[in-house]
């Protein structure tokens, strides 16, 4: 029976754990903000930035590559970071030692001007019905 010795089999083992890399940078995207940047915040699926500013937040759009949004907030607001829920953040003030949860929630205007519709014309909320009955 041979004998197996544990040596060559260490050696090797460390030998093959040591491993150098390098890190690159690469710029995905660069925006000019016209305002200084406070802080910023992604959403949990990645799609959109919240970037605060003195006063408000903007909301860029990942796919679109562009602002879409600007919400005004309080202007002492100097941090944002994001909550698990879709669009959930929480803004805070270091020097008025205050924070909120707040919820952005998007609203789409569609027109729906020339299509049939029940109740007033002038009502404040439209609820839109879209079906496909195939």
């Amino acid at each position: 029976m041979k004998k197996l010795t544990i040596i060559p089999i260490l050696i090797f083992l460390l030998l093959a754990s040591v491993a150098h890399a390098t890190t690159e940078l690469k710029v995905l995207r660069s925006l000019d903000l016209k305002a200084t940047p406070l802080d910023v915040a992604s959403s949990p699926d990645g799609q959109r930035l919240f970037i605060l500013i003195p006063g408000e937040i903007l909301i860029y759009s990942m796919v679109e590559g562009r602002i879409v949004d600007r919400v005004s907030v309080d202007k002492g607001f100097d941090r944002i970071a994001s909550l698990p829920g879709p669009d959930a953040l929480t803004i805070s003030s270091s020097t008025n030692k205050s924070l909120q949860v707040i919820l952005l929630e998007s609203i789409y205007q569609i027109d729906v001007s020339g299509l049939p519709f029940k109740g007033p014309p002038n009502a404040p909320v439209t609820v839109a019905v879209f079906d496909d009955y195939q």
